[in-house]
Parts: C-alpha cells; structure tokens; sequence
C-alpha cells in the first residue's frame, strides 16, 4: 500500500467508517437529490458497451457502479475502497459487484484490464493525485474512458458567500443531526474549498498519461466531472 500521508489517510478511512450507515442518505440531502443525476452522467460518460467490464475507484457503498448496472445489462462492476464498512453498508443494497478492500494508489490489478474507470468524491482525499489517476490510467485499456465525480472550490462571483455559508455552517449541520457526526462534514467543506479547480485537475489527468480531456460543473459550480481517455499509445504513467 502506497501511502504518502499515512496519518491523513487513517483519519479519512476512520471518518468514513463513522458515517457508513448515513453517508448515502446524507449525499442525497446536501445535494437536494441532485447526486442521482450526477451519478447518471458519470455512466454515460463511461461509454460503456455490453459485457463491459467497469471499475470504480474510492467506490464507497457503490452507487455509482449500482447505477451503471441499472443503465448497461451485461456489464460486471468492480468497487474498490479502503474503508471495508462503507463497502459493507453498499454490498447490504447490491450484490452484484464484485468487492475489493484497497488503496487507490495502489491498485490490485495488472494493466489494461477495464473499459471504464470511475470515481466518485475520490481525488479530493488521496494523497497524490497524480498516482491516483496514474492507476486508474494504468488499468484502462487502450480507448478506456476515467471519469471523475468532485467538489470543486466555490467560484469567485456573487453567489461565492451564499455557497461558503452553506458548506460552513448549513452542511455541518445537517452531519451533526443526521448522522451525528459535525466533524466529518466539516472537513467536507474544507476540502472542498482547498480543493483543485477543474483545470488544474485536467493537467494533472494529462500528465498521468489521458487524453481528450474535458469537464462539466454543476450546482452553481460546485460540482465537476471530468472525462479523459487513455490513448493506444503506451506511456510511462507513474513518472
């Protein structure tokens, strides 16, 4: 397991494992049930074909790949993650998908094995974000689409103090009431505004082997997804 932060890691699986029970319960609130449709266009930008095989990385209680499996028959999912209780409270929903308990940035699986690779609210908390996409590169085939889902820091416009005042004071709130857990929902709101923008994250993609990169924000900009390609041409990804 690679890890360059160890102690930001331990706290961040610890957070997860805190709010396994509420965590998806209290996505579909903050967003006011808009995460479905986000989750739907992170499929569709997969561009999955029957019998394809799909990934989806930090995949937590899995809705992402329980969307894809709604949206493409024939497909077989994979779900990896490292706080086993989120992927224990997923696999209580959805039995098929095939789990795994391990670290983004070191992925279990030889290369070029899928035909997506997804990611929800991942890139935010890894600890090297270059090695995270790096993997989810090394995994895709050639022609393989890695779609990412995150937060993205509040824009710099008139609604910039309405959008702080709600991931400072509202959001942390509704963690404390509904899943009693104030703490985790403030480091959501932190994170989120230290975060990358989209454009740097699309450099990041770019460097770590992707092409055709592009992205989409939602909810006032607030919310991206990102899409990139990794190219037939063979490249060194980890460097």
């Amino acid at each position: 397991m690679i890890i360059k932060d160890k102690n930001k890691a331990a706290n961040i699986s610890a957070m997860f494992k805190n709010i396994s029970g509420r965590y998806d319960l209290l996505n579909t609130i903050m967003t006011f049930g808009r995460d479905k449709s986000w989750r739907k266009h992170v499929v569709k930008e997969a561009s999955l074909k029957p019998n394809a095989l799909i990934l989806d990385v930090g995949t937590g209680t899995g809705k992402i790949l329980q969307e894809a499996l709604i949206s493409n028959n024939g497909i077989k999912a994979f779900g990896v993650d490292f706080t086993l209780e989120m992927m224990l409270a997923g696999k209580e929903q959805q039995d098929n998908i095939s789990w795994c308990c391990a670290d983004a940035l070191n992925l279990p699986f030889p290369d070029s094995v899928f035909d997506a690779v997804t990611s929800g609210y991942l890139i935010r908390n890894v600890t090297d974000i270059h090695r995270a996409f790096a993997e989810q590169t090394r995994t895709a085939k050639p022609g393989g689409k890695i779609v990412c889902l995150d937060t993205c820091p509040p824009p710099d416009n008139f609604l910039r103090p309405f959008i702080l005042l709600y991931l400072k004071l509202v959001i942390p709130m509704l963690g404390l009431v509904f899943a009693g857990n104030k703490n985790a929902y403030r480091y959501l709101t932190s994170s989120t505004e230290a975060f990358k923008s989209p454009e740097e994250l699309s450099l990041i993609m770019k460097n770590a082997g992707l092409d055709n990169i592009r992205f989409r924000k939602f909810m006032f900009g607030t919310i991206s997804i990102l899409c990139g390609t990794r190219p037939s041409l063979q490249r060194n990804f980890l460097s």
